[in-house]
């Protein structure tokens, strides 16, 4: 059995700050994951930051890549190649791998809140039961 692996970093300016955009895939599945390096970094930055923190990407999304065509000719290649380079940093199946993870998180969170909110009123009916509870025996 043969595990396809292949892993994309791109940097880019968003006009505030430098970020890295890794994107993953492995067994036909694709994961990103968001990197705001601030101020631009420099190469020795950026290889330390994938050979000390590259393991620790919590990657995310797992939606199948396009299959990207194999140019055969050479020339064709340069040409898709600087096609590239216009393109913009981030692709699209990125951007929805990170709103997706952004929309997981403020979901989870919510429930968070939701359940933390009603713990809070569960204890608040204890404490008014117990109060009633003492005013009836008459202390």
């Amino acid at each position: 059995m043969q595990i396809s692996v292949s892993s994309t970093l791109t940097v880019y300016h968003d006009g505030q700050f430098w970020v890295g955009i890794i994107e993953h895939v492995e067994d036909g599945k694709l994961g990103v994951a968001r990197i705001v390096f601030g101020a631009e970094p420099s190469d020795e930055e950026i290889l330390q930051f994938v050979v000390s923190r590259w393991e620790k990407l919590a990657f995310f999304g797992d939606e199948e890549p396009a299959k990207p065509k194999l140019a055969r000719n050479p020339k064709r290649r340069m040409r898709d190649a600087a096609k590239a380079l216009k393109h913009p940093a981030m692709s699209t199946k990125a951007q929805q791998a990170l709103a997706d993870q952004r929309g997981a998180s403020k979901q989870g969170a919510a429930h968070e809140r939701s359940l933390k909110r009603a713990e809070k009123a569960q204890s608040r009916f204890e404490q008014r039961k117990e109060k009633r509870k003492q005013k009836h025996r008459g202390h």
